[in-house]
């Protein structure tokens, strides 16, 4: 499979799956490099998901989704102790 992911070190690398990773944030594909690393990587990230609409609908000129956006509010807010789900901010 492609990395299509556009800041990925391997973007446009066609690497072959050699198995899957499953943890609280989801799936990742382990892909094996040209040297026989293994690295950890979204199926998002390559061409096994389809490009996601957003994207497309931008031509690709957004540098991040609103998505990956929210996921980031919420990651810098667990690490930082903040819990929005009791309406600390």
């Amino acid at each position: 499979m492609q990395v299509t992911h556009p800041f990925h070190p391997l973007r446009g690398q066609q690497l072959p799956c050699v198995g899957e990773r499953h943890n609280r944030y989801g799936m990742t594909l382990l892909l094996e490099t040209s040297d026989g690393a293994v690295c950890s990587v979204r199926p998002q990230w390559t061409d096994v998901v389809s490009p996601d609409a957003e994207i497309v609908l931008g031509g690709q000129r957004a540098l991040f989704r609103v998505a990956d956006l929210l996921e980031l509010v919420r990651l810098v807010d667990r690490l930082s102790g903040h819990d929005l789900s009791e309406g600390h901010r």
